[in-house]
């Protein structure tokens, strides 16, 4: 005698506002796929994919066309570039991406990337030395084409297992000694000269550099060892006499800012006593908002208790005071051209390392506002 059937469980309709169950994935097709579909070898389908429809009768190649478009085959991207041994990845490791100066640069080297097919990867670097050799080694872990870097230990020698398999580097900003590659940045000197004749011409006479630690930082040790020169005679007048400007160093960190606050004011009342007209030379956009926030918290303006020009045009530099006087670095066209040298690299340049300078560009607000005015 049969056994009865159990009655069937009913189904529950959905509740509402309730997701309906999601329809099972569809299964990507592949070349397995396209061949089996095109009556085909998997080799056959390999040489249409690759442009080498020559070697295929007419049939065959009408056929992979026809299942190609009816199984909508997408190749994979990563595989096809591993199987011809690039990625078209790009790496750019920052220093600190906290810096406007990183950001402006990371988006001129993405455009120059777009425009030549390439993707980029940015590496944050925190200003730690560990995490700069996490990027070199991601050059090799994830088969990047190259690397852009912007050096924060300059003191390690990380980039030798980038070159022994053949991964060029561009550096950017940041020289590094015995590193054989292209090198990126803008003119140190001529920046800090165009800042130093703007005060010189709007009277000031007296000028504190307010740089980040210098220490093996090629760009700030450039820009202090300017900034030296033209006190000594060396800057615009070109007449071999000593400059009538004086001027001091001083290095800002995150951690000594109440220090500059009181530095800023013993400086100026020192000056002030002294007859002399007090401005400051901040190195960067770090520095410069560091300067900023100091002069806030003590209750000055901009361009009345002392004059201010800072390296790096930002966003904000216009909010301050009456106007934050730049010396702006070309940051956008910085980043077009390391992107550009690393891509000429990847495809097969073997000249000599090459050094791009550009020129900076000042901005004048009113934080330069001549004191004799």
């Amino acid at each position: 005698m049969p056994k009865p059937v159990p009655p069937a469980t009913p189904s529950r309709p959905c509740p509402p506002g309730a997701a309906k169950p999601a329809a099972p994935a569809k299964a990507r097709a592949t070349i397995a796929d396209v061949a089996l579909a095109a009556q085909v070898s998997k080799a056959t389908v390999s040489r249409y994919l690759n442009g080498r429809t020559d070697i295929l009768t007419p049939d065959m190649a009408k056929r992979v066309e026809l299942a190609i478009a009816s199984l909508q085959y997408r190749p994979s991207p990563m595989a096809q570039a591993l199987k011809h041994g690039r990625t078209r990845l790009i790496g750019l490791a920052v220093a600190d991406v906290t810096n406007p100066f990183s950001v402006a640069v990371l988006q001129g080297a993405e455009k120059a990337c777009q425009a030549a097919g390439y993707l980029l990867v940015l590496f944050n670097l925190g200003n730690e030395a560990g995490r700069e050799r996490d990027a070199m080694h991601a050059l090799s872990a994830y088969q990047l084409d190259g690397m852009i870097l912007n050096r924060v230990d300059t003191s390690a020698q990380l980039w030798q297992d980038a070159q022994l398999h053949g991964k060029p580097i561009v550096l950017v900003d940041r020289f590094q000694e015995g590193l054989d590659a292209d090198f990126v940045t803008v003119d140190n000197p001529g920046v800090i000269q165009i800042a130093m004749d703007h005060l010189q011409q709007q009277s000031f006479d007296e000028v504190l550099l307010v740089t980040e630690p210098i220490a093996d930082v090629s760009s700030r040790t450039a820009r202090q060892q300017a900034f030296a020169r033209y006190l000594q005679g060396q800057g615009s007048t070109g007449r071999g006499q000593p400059a009538a400007m004086q001027g001091s160093v001083w290095e800002s960190t995150p951690h000594n800012t109440i220090a500059l606050q009181q530095h800023l004011q013993q400086w100026r009342d020192q000056a002030q006593q002294a007859g002399r007209h007090p401005a400051v030379l901040a190195g960067n956009a770090v520095a410069s908002l560091r300067v900023a926030t100091a002069v806030h918290a003590l209750g000055w303006v901009p361009g009345r208790e002392l004059g201010i020009i800072g390296v790096d045009e930002t966003d904000w530099a216009a909010l301050v005071g009456p106007g934050l006087s730049t010396v702006a670095q070309p940051t956008d066209a910085l980043g077009q051209a390391a992107a550009s040298c690393l891509i000429e690299r990847i495809q097969g340049l073997q000249s000599p390392a090459r050094t791009v300078e550009l020129p900076g560009t000042i901005i004048v607000r009113g934080s330069t506002k001549s004191p004799s005015v």
